[in-house]
């Protein structure tokens, strides 16, 4: 990709075929920071439950605690993601991708710690074990590479890769191997476990 074509599809980390709503819920990056490490989310709010926006309400610190029971649960969290994929393969965009959004927690993947500093967040509407739709895997298949012609993407991995035993996201529903045969990127780039060779 040349400079101008890039130029044409990101603005300061903002991505050009992304829905933009921007979340209060991110920081600077560490100086220095080599952004090589894509890692994927499945949420849903309620938990299974798709549509509406709850989710996007949730990355904006607009969402009535109260609407439902579960909210109770996570009242007060102030979290974030760099990109959200709706069950209909719909892309949104919170956080540029020249800054940390909020997204890993306590994590550590290719032997450093605070995957924040140098990871993009994808977060998938769905529920960890359960299945994700055609038009997800089209999204992200698309959005991928597109990432790593900008950043120096070295990694893919999920939430459950970069904290085992503390997160189980996107799980065992999400098909990787349909992920790494569409992207064409070498084994090495993903988590051990999910490797196709």
């Amino acid at each position: 990709m040349n400079a101008a074509s890039d130029a044409s599809l990101w603005q300061a980390g903002w991505y050009r075929f992304a829905r933009r709503l921007e979340s209060p819920n991110f920081g600077p990056r560490p100086a220095g920071a080599q952004v090589d490490l894509i890692v994927l989310h499945s949420i849903s709010l309620p938990p299974g439950v798709y549509g509406g926006n709850h989710v996007q309400e949730l990355f904006t610190n607009q969402l009535d605690w109260d609407a439902d029971p579960y909210f109770g649960r996570i009242r007060g969290l102030a979290v974030s993601s760099h990109f959200y994929v709706r069950r209909d393969g719909e892309l949104w965009q919170f956080v540029s991708c020249d800054d940390r959004a909020w997204h890993a927690g306590a994590s550590s993947w290719r032997g450093r710690d605070n995957c924040n500093d140098d990871s993009i967040g994808i977060e998938l509407e769905g529920l960890e074990g359960q299945p994700f739709e055609e038009a997800q895997y089209e999204t992200l298949s698309s959005l991928c590479p597109v990432l790593a012609q900008h950043y120096p993407v070295a990694f893919i991995a999920g939430h459950e890769h970069i904290a085992p035993g503390r997160k189980q996201d996107p799980g065992s529903g999400f098909d990787w191997r349909a992920l790494q045969g569409a992207l064409a990127w070498p084994h090495t780039m993903f988590p051990e476990s999910t490797m196709v060779r």
